[in-house]
């Protein structure tokens, strides 16, 4: 009897962390503010900050898996696109035609993923892309994030050449449900 005690109590443990290990709860809000006149670029259907809207910030991500869960957005990693400035992980623009990501900032781990690939599965295909840069979850709606909303927690922003490698056409092109791991 005490061994069949002792085995339930280890199991309500172990479901108990392994809960609290999957939760990733916000870490706050940001007060959104009015972008100035042609500060904020909408290519690829971004959103601009509204003034007053509270946007929820994250400092973590869902655990990464063999087949973590995440939705796929897109991103132009070029000079003047949608993406700000340069890739946080070497300074530079990268062409729309490479597979190249930002992560949400939990999953993009202070730089431990930079210039390392990871495996995007979506659509029924694969494709290999470089992480470059961090889709920042907690912060926006400054001109350090191009008056854009911070990033939801479970993000990969990927270039368009991502979205080609998948075979989603062009017309589909704004988020998808996927799922990654590290390459």
């Amino acid at each position: 009897m005490r061994g069949r005690f002792f085995l339930i109590a280890v199991l309500v443990i172990i479901f108990h962390l392994n809960i609290g290990a999957q939760a990733c709860s916000s870490s706050g809000k940001v007060r959104g503010r009015k972008p100035p006149p042609g500060q904020c670029n909408t290519e690829n259907d971004s959103d601009c900050c509204k003034q007053g809207e509270m946007y929820t910030i994250y400092r973590c991500s869902p655990p990464v898996s063999t087949n973590t869960k995440a939705v796929l957005t897109i991103n132009s990693f070029e000079k003047g696109g949608d993406g700000g400035g340069p890739s946080e992980c070497d300074n530079q623009y990268h062409s729309d035609d490479t597979p190249v990501v930002a992560l949400s900032t939990g999953w993009f781990n202070n730089e431990s993923r930079c210039l390392k690939n990871i495996r995007i599965n979506g659509n029924g295909r694969s494709v290999l892309a470089m992480v470059v840069d961090e889709c920042d979850s907690t912060m926006g709606c400054d001109s350090d994030h191009d008056y854009q909303p911070p990033c939801p927690n479970n993000i990969v922003d990927a270039s368009k050449a991502v979205w080609k490698a998948l075979g989603v056409p062009e017309s589909d092109w704004g988020e998808l449900d996927i799922s990654w791991t590290d390459a």
